[in-house]
């Protein structure tokens, strides 16, 4: 068994692979002193259902390829909005659309205290 890596390795697997995978619009937010639950969350999208679908798909592969087991995947069988929650990176994957309307990044990188994004 491989050891897991740290926050900002897996952060850097996560966004090569966001980046081999065509993703749009990446965006990355520092959580670190601001959530307890991890230290960064990545939100970025994919032009259509099987694009977001394929761009899960990779990551998740990707992060078990690298030691990193305790993954959980929440919205692959509808493809609008993928979640794939690492542990010290949490990764949310959007059809255009979906990600206008629920509009994350406004909520942690707003108001006081809020987190930024990078």
């Amino acid at each position: 068994m491989k050891a897991q890596p740290d926050a900002d390795k897996t952060l850097s697997l996560i966004l090569s692979r966001l980046e081999d995978m065509k993703a749009e619009e990446t965006v990355t937010i520092d959580l670190r002193g601001k959530s307890v639950y991890s230290d960064y969350m990545i939100v970025t999208t994919g032009r259509v259902n099987r694009h977001v679908g394929a761009i899960a798909e990779n990551v998740t592969k990707s992060l078990k390829e690298n030691g990193i087991n305790n993954i959980h995947v929440e919205g692959l069988p509808n493809c609008d909005w993928v979640l794939i929650d690492s542990g010290d990176v949490i990764v949310h994957v959007f059809r255009p659309e979906v990600r206008e309307f629920y509009n994350l990044e406004r909520l942690y990188t707003q108001g006081p205290g809020a987190a930024k994004a990078i």
